[in-house]
């Protein structure tokens, strides 16, 4: 059993699916040599402790190895030997001797060589020195299940944080009655209702802008449409006729009509995500699509107008989107785009001139950057992170002449990218339609997509033909999956451990697993639902990592902290996402993330800032103060003059009841069980630690304020001077619960997810 557990953990983990798998596969470099290895299928458990129990693609590769393990060219074993580059190995050297890497492999291949009866029992080879306990691995004890000792959200919790997360709002009070009837399973029924509302559509919106980026256009967004394809229409709002208005308005109203029309515009690629899943489109579309969306102005805007104004409900609506296919381009020289439909040749979202122009090219990037976008958006692979460093990259060019595909560190990742790049050759850096007088170039991998080179009779629909297979390549719907994990965690999928002499290696490689089946999982379930988009979010709300609120037990064991350090939401709320959370709870938003502390509170741009800030910083500490106290400020006192069955903060108490008494400490006490509820989704009873502190709190305050001796009977203070804070507060009770809003507002539950 320990040997089974040393191939699988170290020969495996740390060796052979770090180096060898990377061209020893059917579709690699070295396809055609001795080995042949298989990539892990994450869709089966990999706690095999015995070889007739484990997975069949790890025992197949075990035997893989063993076999060259045994082999010997020149009294030594051909395994160690290639590892070392000799051999005419084509990969070079791929482990030092000195590396621990080595070390593994050298004590896999005696004790493959006793099992074989080609060493003695007793043969202590100072080679076979390599321990995997002695490198601290707990991992080499049995494994618990992976979530044992993970306390989980309740079902009631779970919809608290899926409410607010995709809609903006709390649990109705149907949904609650629901799930309490219900249980779990009526979860899915409720995110089949949530997935229709319009806050759904634009947290949908804002999640894919995250993360492709698209409204981040330099220039104004007009643009976007090249100037020698739509010269006569991409600024139709400067002659559009408002003379129905004073002369005098006609100015301003000509501004306002051109803001509107590009934001009109910028929300297109966005609206195409909209439009699949509202209406239950495959989400393939996002790649096959042939149109795009427009509305009444962007259709303008393309000059197509009043070819589909009747398919529009409100011609004048800027904001409506239906599908449209552009006609074939026609330059100012008068030439056309080959198209034997007559049509431009759309591929969804990465035909778009927005992603062209947000992924732009240059001379000598050839469309790189975009082939590096396309594979990292719609296949989940970051080229660059998998890219070999080369230590010495003036003798590569010395040594070769055309590098890219010639020099194995070169042609490694070029062998991919290039022929993809390849296929957008007819748009220029601003993604505008102009194929090269010469020609695409020569010295590069020619148009292709993954080993398959696209024909001269396809050329003119180059990125339909992409869009086809890379539609049907399993990777895109693992991508999409990773996507939409993004959206409800705010974190990517797990990245594999690289440090193999890291004592957690073993445990951080489990967790990664550990996610990666369950990706594969949902993103199975999304492939056999049609590439329904929303069964991948309730397939995430449903799983363990979603629902993992913490650790039963404070001492835990350091491979097990490894392990689970990943699992669970905990991500600090965005700005837009908090500022909803407030109109949830108080009716109304703060504003001022929406504002001018946008960026300062970790927002982007999607232009120069690309990345949302998660760890916060002393501005968005002091943030995070000013918001807590403005809005207890607003809502406290105002909550008080509604009716009681009005209100959304103290629905059980007045402000006459003040701490002292029995009866009084005990409607406290409830009020404060409430208010953790409302804003902090934590039902506590009313004896909990929590609770405690709360009330001492409001005592506090209130006994602090009789020993002054004298205050002020009016609330007026921090508020301002607006009459609609100068509200009668005798028992100083008012401030007091003030008090206790700010400082829940400022508690990790309410402002981290």
């Amino acid at each position: 059993m320990q040997a089974d557990r040393f191939f699988q953990d170290d020969v495996w983990a740390k060796v052979a699916e770090r180096t060898c798998l990377k061209c020893h596969h059917p579709q690699g470099d070295a396809a055609d040599s001795d080995l042949r290895l298989v990539a892990a299928d994450l869709r089966v458990s990999e706690n095999a402790t015995s070889p007739g129990a484990g997975p069949a693609w790890l025992q197949s590769n075990r035997r893989a190895l063993e076999s060259l393990a045994v082999a010997t060219a020149d009294g030594q074993s051909i395994l160690l030997a290639k590892a070392r580059g000799e051999l005419d190995h084509g990969g070079g050297e791929v482990l030092a001797p000195d590396s621990t890497g080595y070390r593994i492999l050298e004590t896999f291949v005696r004790r493959t060589r006793r099992v074989a009866g080609l060493a003695p029992d007793h043969d202590t080879d100072p080679s076979d020195t390599f321990d995997p306990q002695s490198a601290g691995d707990a991992a080499s004890e049995p494994c618990p299940p992976f979530f044992e000792g993970v306390t989980m959200l309740t079902p009631a919790q779970v919809l608290r944080r899926v409410t607010l997360s995709l809609a903006g709002r709390l649990p109705t009070d149907d949904e609650s009655d629901r799930l309490r009837r219900e249980g779990q399973p009526a979860l899915d029924s409720i995110l089949d209702d949530l997935m229709r509302e319009d806050a759904f559509f634009e947290r949908l919106q804002e999640g894919f802008n995250d993360i492709f980026l698209t409204v981040g256009i330099e220039d104004n967004a007009e643009t976007l449409l090249s100037y020698d394809h739509f010269e006569k229409s991409r600024l139709w709002y400067q002659k559009h006729d408002l003379s129905h208005l004073p002369e005098a308005d006609q100015q301003r109203a000509r501004w306002k009509l051109a803001d509107v029309y590009r934001e009109a515009l910028l929300r297109e690629p966005l609206e195409l995500i909209t439009h699949l899943v509202r209406n239950d489109r495959p989400f393939t579309e996002l790649l096959t699509a042939d149109y795009i969306l427009v509305s009444p102005y962007t259709a303008r805007g393309y000059g197509i107008f009043e070819d589909i104004k009747d398919q529009f409900q409100d011609p004048e609506d800027p904001f409506e989107y239906i599908p449209a296919k552009l006609p074939a381009l026609t330059g100012r020289n008068g030439k056309t785009q080959e198209s034997p439909t007559g049509l431009f040749p759309h591929a969804g979202l990465f035909s778009s001139f927005h992603y062209l122009r947000r992924y732009p090219t240059t001379d000598t990037n050839r469309n790189r950057l975009r082939a590096r976008m396309f594979y990292q958006h719609f296949l989940g692979l970051d080229v660059m992170e998998s890219a070999p460093r080369s230590t010495d990259s003036a003798a590569v060019s010395a040594e070769f002449e055309n590098p890219t595909m010639q020099a194995a560190d070169c042609v490694v990742c070029h062998r991919s990218i290039d022929p993809v790049a390849g296929l957008f050759q007819d748009f220029d850096m601003n993604g505008g339609l102009a194929p090269r007088k010469e020609g695409w170039y020569t010295d590069m991998f020619v148009a292709g997509f993954e080993g398959e080179t696209l024909t001269p009779e396809e050329k003119w629909r180059a990125l339909p033909w992409l869009a086809e297979r890379t539609a049907q390549d399993p990777r895109f719907a693992v991508a999409m999956v990773e996507h939409v994990l993004f959206i409800l965690t705010g974190r990517g999928p797990n990245s594999a451990p690289q440090d193999i002499d890291d004592p957690l290696f073993i445990a951080k490689r489990r967790a990664y697993v550990e996610q990666r089946q369950m990706i594969e999982q949902v993103a199975d379930r999304f492939r056999e639902s049609g590439f329904d988009l929303k069964e991948a979010f309730k397939a995430i709300v449903a799983s363990e990592f979603f629902r993992a609120d913490g650790l039963a037990e404070v001492a835990v064991a350091p491979h097990r902290l490894a392990e689970l350090e990943d699992i669970g939401v905990v991500r600090l709320l965005s700005p837009e996402q908090l500022e909803r959370k407030l109109h949830a709870i108080f009716g109304k938003r703060w504003g001022r993330l929406e504002g001018e502390m946008k960026i300062l509170y970790g927002g982007i741009d999607s232009l120069t800032v690309t990345q949302r800030n998660t760890d916060p910083s002393g501005a968005m500490g002091a943030i995070q103060r000013i918001m807590a106290n403005d809005v207890a400020c607003e809502h406290v006192a105002r909550d008080f003059l509604r009716e009681p069955a009005e209100r959304r903060l103290f629905p059980r108490i007045e402000p006459d009841v003040v701490p002292g008494e029995v009866d009084g400490d005990r409607r406290i006490r409830a009020a404060v069980v409430d208010l953790h509820s409302k804003l902090l989704g934590r039902d506590l009873g009313t004896d909990d630690p929590e609770i405690e502190r709360t009330f001492q709190l409001f005592a506090g305050i209130v006994a602090d304020a009789k020993a002054s001796g004298s205050y002020e009977p009016r609330e007026s203070y921090f508020c301002g001077g607006r009459d609609e804070f100068r509200v009668d507060d005798p028992h100083y009770t008012i401030r007091a619960w003030r008090g206790v809003v700010t400082y829940l507002l400022r508690q990790h539950d309410f402002l981290y997810e």
